[in-house]
């Protein structure tokens, strides 16, 4: 029997849906905004004029919005990535926007397929709901990585500009006007917390517990420390560099090492799923003869049971903390 073209038009749909949250990101905010981007956006948003003032509230609001939302049902989800992604939309605007795109989805599904309202409705509901899930996931993973990938070449920068005689406050000024987003607008935002009287130490700790990183808990701890007991900060932070450099050659090792099993917990969850979908799309009456069998449901419900087991148990044996 052909296989029809539902599937695909499904997988079509959803990846316009992904386009389109980027799409309108982009829009409302500017270019400056890309992870891609090679000029900061703070120092752009500058540029244009804007008082330094109005800079510092505009991206402190955007960095901490997400984190105070986590009591609304569901969006507690959302709200972590959102966070270390740094989301400029605000909760309000990230739910609205879920609507958006689903009531774009459902009209999308019911112009390319012959399938039933309710089941239309389901599906595009999920693809709205699960496109953006994508979209945030996928910013904070690759913001993450950027900033894990920077941080050994900025403290490094900072030890040559302590070196030279520069105070600790300008080697963070230099940091952020030298290096790119994203960690240029984060080292940004604590010059400018700094100049209007706020300790770097306890600005550059909310940053490490907003990202969740360990690395920049370091730097947290080491210049925190160095206040208070003294210290040469230039030798603390050279060695701090060796450590983070040789922590991230690790993971990476680690990572590695361990990309076989996690791709394969991953294949051997989804691809029951992937062919339960398969079958019913190429024909939706394959399983006719026993959907009325008494064991049917419970098989299903086990064999679900069983395949979320294998993700838990299979992300247990490859997590390896470093």
């Amino acid at each position: 029997m052909p296989i029809s073209p539902e599937l695909l038009i499904y997988g079509l749909i959803f990846v316009g849906v992904v386009v389109l949250v980027e799409g309108a990101y982009l829009t409302v905010f500017g270019k400056s905004i890309s992870l891609n981007n090679k000029v900061s956006r703070r120092l752009d948003m500058l540029n244009r004029g804007e008082a330094r003032q109005d800079v510092l509230e505009q991206l402190r609001k955007e960095m901490a919005q997400h984190a105070k939302s986590r009591s609304i049902p569901l969006y507690s989800l959302l709200a972590s990535k959102a966070q270390k992604a740094a989301i400029a939309f605000s909760p309000t605007q990230l739910m609205m926007l879920m609507a958006v795109v689903s009531a774009i989805a459902f009209m999308a599904l019911t112009v390319g397929t012959q399938t039933g309202v309710a089941t239309t409705f389901v599906i595009s509901l999920a693809m709205g709901v699960g496109g953006v899930y994508a979209w945030v996931s996928m910013k904070a993973n690759k913001r993450t990585s950027m900033i894990e990938e920077q941080l050994p070449d900025a403290i490094e920068l900072m030890v040559r500009s302590l070196r030279v005689g520069h105070p600790f406050s300008s080697a963070i000024q230099i940091v952020a006007k030298e290096v790119d987003d994203p960690l240029s607008t984060e080292f940004g935002v604590i010059a400018d917390e700094n100049a209007y009287g706020r300790d770097i130490g306890e600005s550059l700790k909310e940053m490490a517990e907003r990202l969740d990183m360990q690395d920049m808990r370091f730097l947290a701890v080491a210049v925190t420390i160095q206040q208070q007991s003294g210290g040469n900060l230039a030798e603390i932070l050279a060695g701090l560099s060796k450590v983070i450099r040789a922590r991230f050659r690790l993971f990476r090792r680690v990572k590695a090492i361990t990309a076989e099993a996690q791709w394969s917990g991953k294949f051997l969850s989804a691809f029951p799923v992937a062919a339960l979908i398969f079958i019913n799309v190429s024909d939706p009456h394959y399983y006719d003869e026993v959907k009325t069998h008494a064991f049917f449901i419970p098989a299903c419900v086990a064999v679900g049971m069983f395949l979320a087991v294998n993700l838990f148990v299979m992300r247990v044996l490859t997590n390896i903390k470093v």
